[in-house]
């Protein structure tokens, strides 16, 4: 992966470097005009103004790790550009919390565009959530970035993408090839067992992963679904004890992952535990304990491993505000929120010339350099195996999937 990472001084040239590129309650960050932006046409955003952006995310509920993480990550970028001195706008944000609930986040996309006048959205983190607000966003000709929807076709309405919608993120067929070139050309494993979450994201992880594994002459001894918020995963674990597995592939969210985890080492099996982007949480070390995070890998787009001096400074200035390192969901977000203001101000407008400007972006980030394939609105991106070495992400590789 190519990475162009940005210092914190370095942020404040960030826009002007690139042609083109919790509570329902709204978190100003100046004071000034209200955006005159219309939601239904392309408008000025003329300099001066305070121009509103809309962060939609998972605040509470079951994936609140995730949105809380991609909201900070949003704040940290909205925080460098309003600090530049010679910013032609200052940015207000307006957040909503959708719960991890597709509902909430239709609700909150329509507040967003309908009550606060934002001229863009950021968020959710989760595709089910995501993939909710496209079509309402489409019709109002307001862009919706999202760090995180890794859904296979998520930005896809039947057989064209919404014509309003991006990600950042690579999807998951990708990252489930990816992951199976690594078992196989890393770990040397031909065997696997398979536990997916019953979603269109583990659904099509684990499909993806299955079809590669048997592409490298592999084979898959068992796959087995679970619900999400399931906790009991003793009966997976009996019934693949005494099969000749080399690894375990996860293809779900850290919450369930932690209990396969746990359980699998309480039954002595210490086989490779591989799995998805939904583990990179520190949620997972916290339940598993750092000492048993050993062996695990899984798919990211974002490693601190081997940081530039730039990606150092943009580690310590998220860790000065919250108190910690941020997460590839922060990072996800902190790109995604950079690119839509990168191309507010190179465009000028908003509504569709702004969606035009963010159609031609040639963006550089913290979780690497892409243009959009306009056939998906999808970038192109190198995969990341990280393996966790006492909870810690350790022995990175990139790795590019067929």
């Amino acid at each position: 992966m190519k990475k162009h990472f940005w210092s914190t001084a370095g942020a404040a040239l960030l826009c002007a470097s690139m042609l083109a590129g919790c509570s329902n309650t709204s978190s100003s960050t100046t004071s000034g005009a209200a955006s005159t932006g219309d939601s239904t046409a392309a408008s000025a955003a003329p300099a001066g103004d305070t121009v509103k952006i809309g962060l939609n995310f998972e605040l509470t509920g079951n994936v609140a790790d995730y949105g809380t993480k991609e909201l900070n990550g949003a704040k940290i970028a909205v925080d460098m550009f309003n600090a530049r001195e010679d910013k032609p706008f200052t940015v207000e944000t307006v957040e909503f919390d959708d719960k991890g609930e597709p509902a909430e986040s239709v609700a909150g996309i329509t507040k967003l565009i309908e009550q606060d006048k934002v001229v863009g959205v950021v968020g959710p983190a989760t595709s089910a959530s995501s993939i909710a607000t496209y079509d309402f966003a489409s019709s109002k000709q307001v862009p919706v970035i999202s760090p995180s929807a890794t859904q296979v076709d998520a930005m896809m309405n039947n057989g064209t993408p919404y014509e309003y919608a991006w990600r950042v993120c690579f999807e998951d067929s990708y990252q489930g090839k990816a992951m199976a070139d690594y078992a196989v050309n890393e770990l040397g494993a031909k065997k696997a067992v398979i536990l997916n979450e019953v979603s269109d994201y583990g659904i099509g992880l684990a499909d993806a992963f299955a079809e590669e594994l048997d592409k490298l002459g592999g084979e898959v001894l068992d796959r087995s679904e679970y619900q999400s918020g399931d906790k009991d995963f003793a009966s997976f674990i009996t019934k693949i004890k005494d099969l000749d597995f080399d690894v375990i592939y996860i293809a779900g969210y850290y919450n369930e992952a932690a209990q396969i985890i746990k359980t699998a080492q309480a039954d002595g099996i210490d086989k490779p535990i591989i799995g998805a982007d939904g583990l990179d949480s520190a949620d997972l070390i916290s339940q598993i304990g750092a000492t048993n995070a050993n062996n695990i890998y899984y798919t990211t787009a974002y490693s601190a491993i081997d940081a530039s001096d730039d990606l150092k400074a943009f580690i310590e200035a998220y860790k000065a505000e919250y108190g910690e390192d941020p997460s590839m969901f922060a990072a996800l977000s902190y790109d995604a929120t950079n690119m839509l203001l990168s191309a507010l101000e190179s465009s000028g407008k908003t509504g569709a010339e702004l969606n035009e400007a963010i159609k031609n972006v040639d963006f550089s980030g913290v979780t690497g350099s892409f243009s959009f394939d306009e056939a998906t609105h999808t970038p192109k991106k190198s995969v990341l195996v990280v393996e966790l070495v006492d909870g810690v992400q350790s022995n990175v590789k990139e790795v590019e999937a067929e």
